[in-house]
């Protein structure tokens, strides 16, 4: 199931087709943070890890890039920052054509990929100037106040000159974001930037994360904790064995699912075979109660039918698919929910 509708793709332009997540909209790709077509990636083993993506990543949104391990988020991710080449497809970021000038948009880009690596025996200071000096684009003029800066951004000035070693998980993946803060970025993409941390450094993480967007920095962020993108995320895709089975806003996310009615009963049986009377589908009885499938029919009618049959009735409510239970349809296994 995906939200990005499919149309003909110009030879020439093979990412204008891409739709912006959650409008329904044609979009142009310079319109769009992320937008990939037909993004794939088959390793010389003959793994397909990334199989016909189409990502339409809006721009100031927190784009929650979500699936089990192993479902080729990490590889996507890999392939945006250049880090490795797909084997078919394009993409380009805010805008520009990744083939013709990934040099060109990278410097707008910043990311954390598989968690920070520094030198522990220097400081969190002295560890972010040499990610600095290996940027050929930075203004060694601005070194001092660019770093201080990203630390502040990230809640780490007071512990700029403790040694790397020495800060907590939660301190270091904040360091690791601060890098990719050295400069001003249109775009953050961080892969499962709370792998690993205790409630306080996940809650600081997800905090760090509203306020780049809030500061107007479009945040591309894979999880495979649905609690966590559940809090943060205003889009979201979801991927299964490579390709991208959902695509839109969290509230579309929401929507999706079959409404069921509930009728709690102290005749179910009696309860179920009226439903099933009526025409509704995927009925499911239990001790005190009897579920199935809405569909058109209103609740209304449905009460005063078991009623009229001598349904003893005292509950009924209507209900969706909680969001675990929706990622589970989509894709076939269960996610961690909050890690």
């Amino acid at each position: 199931m995906t939200l990005t509708n499919a149309v003909p793709v110009d030879p020439a332009d093979p990412v204008s087709h891409l739709r912006l997540a959650g409008s329904g909209q044609a979009r142009t790709d310079a319109d769009l943070a992320i937008a990939t077509a037909g993004l794939s990636m088959r390793f010389r083993s003959g793994q397909l890890a990334v199989d016909n993506v189409d990502l339409a990543v809006p721009p100031g949104s927190v784009y929650g890039f979500l699936g089990p391990n192993g479902s080729g988020k990490t590889t996507t991710i890999r392939i945006l920052l250049g880090l490795v080449h797909q084997t078919g497809g394009y993409f380009r970021l805010l805008g520009i054509d990744a083939l013709a000038g990934l040099d060109q948009v990278l410097p707008r880009v910043g990311a954390l990929v598989e968690g920070p690596a520094f030198y522990p025996f220097l400081t969190g200071r002295e560890n972010l100037a040499r990610c600095d000096a290996a940027d050929p684009t930075a203004d060694l003029a601005t070194v001092r106040s660019r770093i201080d800066r990203a630390l502040d951004q990230v809640g780490l000035l007071a512990a700029a000159d403790k040694r790397f070693r020495a800060y907590s998980l939660g301190m270091k993946q904040r360091l690791g974001i601060a890098a990719g803060l050295l400069r001003p970025r249109d775009l953050m993409i961080l892969d499962e930037p709370t792998n690993g941390l205790d409630p306080q450094g996940t809650r600081e993480i997800r905090s760090l994360i509203k306020q780049i967007a809030a500061d107007g920095t479009t945040v591309f962020v894979s999880s495979h904790l649905l609690a966590e993108v559940e809090q943060i995320c205003s889009h979201v895709g979801v991927m299964s064995t490579g390709r991208l089975v959902f695509q839109g806003s969290m509230a579309q996310l929401r929507g999706q699912g079959e409404r069921r009615i509930l009728i709690r009963t102290t005749e179910p049986a009696l309860a179920a075979k009226e439903l099933g009377r009526l025409g509704l589908a995927g009925i499911a009885a239990e001790d005190s109660s009897v579920s199935a499938g809405l569909g058109e029919h209103g609740p209304d009618v449905i009460n005063a039918e078991l009623v009229r049959a001598g349904v003893p009735v005292f509950g009924l409510e209507t209900v969706r698919p909680s969001l675990e239970d929706l990622f589970v349809q989509l894709t076939g296994e269960g996610f961690n929910v909050n890690g």
